[in-house]
């Protein structure tokens, strides 16, 4: 009896020394691959570059680089187009790689980038608490310290914003009415004036009419543009 039981520890034992092998060689395996998604990354080979992290991933699922990297590599070219789709798979992935990740310089590029997906997204408390654990795990950050700056101006102008396309809004309806106001009176004075056989209205002041209703678009188009108006966003873009 206790010769197996000594068996049945070196068996467990060894069992033990080879799962850590095991382990051992996906962490080189993914640490390799890793090394060439950024290389392909650094080509501008986006999608073998995503594919080869995905393979790193397979490898080994917590080696914080390879889920940082497969995040990022999302990224579209024109990154202020990320899709909700999109946006909502990388930031669990970039949350994940801060907190595996020990290193406060690549935990920083992983919030900042966190940030980013959330400021394009008009989620603006969500943009600064990213922001500002950037700036905790590095204080010399400019990328994050700026971006933190413009997403705090963001937020406080949104209620602006949203009152001044409310009032844009209501501003269109008064003018649907005063124009439909205008159309019925138009109407009615067009019959009028064929009843009473008056000449029809000169060349002169048609032109002013049509000018001053080019005026009013004009002016409509601007108050829609200023509203849209925000500062661009810059983001760090580095591979681990």
């Amino acid at each position: 009896m206790r010769l197996i039981c000594i068996c049945c520890t070196v068996i467990l034992v060894m069992s033990g020394v080879s799962g850590i092998d095991a382990q051992v060689v996906d962490r080189r395996q993914a640490r390799k691959l890793v090394r060439q998604g950024n290389r392909e990354y650094r080509s501008e080979k986006r999608n073998e570059a995503t594919v080869t992290y995905l393979k790193a991933l397979a490898a080994d699922s917590t080696y914080a680089p390879a889920v940082y990297n497969y995040a990022t590599s999302q990224f579209p070219m024109d990154w202020m187009k990320v899709d909700q789709q999109t946006r909502s798979n990388m930031i669990p992935s970039l949350m994940k790689a801060a907190a595996a990740e020990q290193n406060p310089l690549r935990k920083a590029q992983a919030y900042h980038n966190v940030g980013v997906l959330y400021q394009g997204a008009g989620d603006y408390q969500m943009a600064i608490d990213a922001y500002k654990e950037a700036l905790r795990n590095n204080p010399n950050d400019d990328e994050s310290r700026y971006n933190l700056a413009v997403c705090k101006k963001q937020q406080k102008d949104q209620p602006q914003n949203q009152n001044q396309q409310g009032h844009d809004k209501d501003q269109s309806g008064d003018q649907q009415k005063k124009d439909q106001q205008q159309k019925e009176q138009q109407k009615q004075d067009d019959q009028k004036d064929q009843q009473q056989q008056e000449p029809p209205m000169s060349r002169e002041n048609a032109e002013q009419l049509l000018q001053a209703a080019m005026q009013q678009e004009k002016k409509t188009q601007d108050r829609l543009k200023d509203a849209q108006k925000q500062p661009r966003r810059r983001r760090i873009e580095k591979n681990w």
